[in-house]
């Protein structure tokens, strides 16, 4: 495959070139785009060219999945479009395949035609991380990530579409397969989407007459002794028990060994049919990374110095590097010989910690340390359902920790009108109850149309008749015989 070398993207009308530094920002996700937005405010067009590079024209604001999968949000609002939000800086839509810190050069792949390579001057690695899968037989070809909004909606759109299969569907086993709901994973993205999900489908069949609420079955199963891991055991152990009580089951220290075409075998023997299996069990950083000059830890993660700064592993800073979020071992200062962990809290706060470093590392001045006090955790387990811990004492738990929850992701969700269109959502849910109707086809939308377009076969011409053949008056029928 030829390359072509392009040394600025796409000039918008009235930018200047290369008179100014150019900074380039791998990844939009939540720290590429709050650093972006960030430095565009510290920093005039005549002080820096800001880039950013993503294979998505949006940033997915993750704690919203599990309510986006129940229907709760429209999917719509749990993203921020880049050029909406970006305002003032360019933003290329391809995916990092190679960087060559040394020359200053990242390749990118467009959807369509040929990968480029861009030029900078300073560079911010936002890669995010991606879903840390296993090799474990039928994984890849059955099971679901939960990892961005096309996967939330195809999880919502695939329970809904078995429970409206099972409903026409009268052989026992094949309704308890269509009816089976597995998870793998017990953090804080697995208990979420399990309990919106079981809370949505137990509402869901409330229209159908031919199965009952004990009909359905979610299973949740966790490597670890205990789900929740983000919270005191407190309240860990509150949610396991209201994840019981809700029939859900729970497998603890248990693994996943199998799922060749729907067959889930445990690690404790156990195995039952499940035509969902959604897979949330941790995540690892961009695996692009491999594919650079920047130091990197056992992990896969960027090394990083508590100033957000890349650095070898004996310390040396990297010049004109930086990153931050799920790909960047980012020290915590407040819990010694530990890394900031990967959630929406610390990477809003590392965006824009990052982006005031490189505009006092542009004007002269020294950066200093990211530090941040863990403020606390909250999670939906459904509607009106929540546990929230804050400042590691403070513990809730029900309805109040349920609006906890969502008044600290709607204030943390970026731009003004994301915030009031999920606000309005939400309203309307309490008036009407939320939609749950399956929209399996727009996952692949043409499939109708393909079929409709298959010209009808030829219809075959009868045969002559053999003039061997036993005469008609001569067959008899196969009942004559008996």
């Amino acid at each position: 495959m030829s390359e072509t070398t392009v040394t600025s993207p796409a000039p918008r009308s009235g930018s200047t070139s290369r008179k100014v530094p150019r900074i380039v920002i791998l990844g939009g996700g939540t720290v590429g785009l709050y650093s972006a937005r960030r430095l565009r405010r510290r920093l005039g067009n005549r002080e820096a060219a800001i880039v950013v590079v993503d294979p998505r024209p949006y940033m997915t604001y993750a704690p919203f999945l599990p309510e986006a999968a129940a229907g709760s949000i429209d999917p719509r609002h749990v993203v921020a479009p880049h050029r909406r939000a970006l305002k003032g800086v360019d933003v290329l839509q391809g995916k990092v395949s190679e960087i060559k810190h040394g020359e200053r050069t990242v390749q990118v792949t467009p959807e369509e035609g040929e990968p480029y390579w861009i030029t900078y001057d300073h560079l911010i690695v936002a890669l995010g991380s991606v879903s840390r899968t296993l090799p474990i037989p039928g994984l890849a070809e059955q099971a679901i990530g939960f990892k961005n909004v096309e996967e939330a909606i195809a999880v919502r759109n695939h329970v809904l579409d078995r429970i409206d299969r099972a409903s026409s569907t009268w052989d026992p086993e094949l309704r308890r397969r269509m009816l089976t709901f597995t998870f793998v994973g017990g953090g804080f993205a697995g208990v979420e989407a399990i309990a919106e999900v079981e809370d949505m489908a137990r509402d869901a069949v409330k229209q159908y007459s031919s199965i009952e609420a004990d009909d359905l079955r979610f299973v949740l199963v966790e490597g670890s002794r205990r789900i929740l891991p983000e919270v005191s055991e407190e309240l860990g152990g509150y949610t396991l028990e209201q994840l019981r009580k809700r029939n859900i089951e729970v497998h603890l220290s248990t693994f996943l060994n199998s799922c060749v075409d729907g067959n889930v075998v445990l690690s404790d023997k156990t195995e039952f049919g499940s035509e969902t299996i959604v897979w949330t069990a941790g995540v690892k950083a961009n695996p692009v990374l491999a594919n650079s000059d920047l130091p990197l830890d056992k992990l896969g993660r960027v090394i990083c110095l508590p100033t957000l700064q890349i650095a070898d592993a004996d310390g040396n800073v990297v010049p004109d590097a930086y990153a931050a979020g799920d790909c960047a071992a980012v020290p915590d200062l407040l819990n010694p010989g530990s890394f900031c962990p990967p959630n929406a809290q610390h990477a809003t706060r590392e965006g824009n910690h990052l982006a005031d470093n490189l505009a006092r590392v542009l004007r002269s001045a020294e950066p200093t340390d990211y530090k941040h006090k863990n403020i606390g955790a909250v999670a939906s387990l459904g509607m009106y359902k929540g546990v929230a811990q804050f400042l590691g004492f403070i513990k809730v738990r029900g309805p109040f920790a349920w609006f906890l929850h969502r008044t600290y992701h709607v204030y943390a969700m970026p731009t003004l009108n994301r915030k009031v269109s999920i606000i309005a959502g939400w309203t309307a849910n309490l008036l009407w109850r939320r939609e749950v109707v399956p929209l399996g086809s727009m996952h692949d939308p043409r499939a109708e149309f393909r079929a409709a377009s298959v010209p009808p076969k030829p219809k075959e011409e009868p045969k002559a008749a053999d003039q061997s053949a036993t005469p008609a008056a001569e067959v008899k029928p196969a009942a004559a015989k008996a």
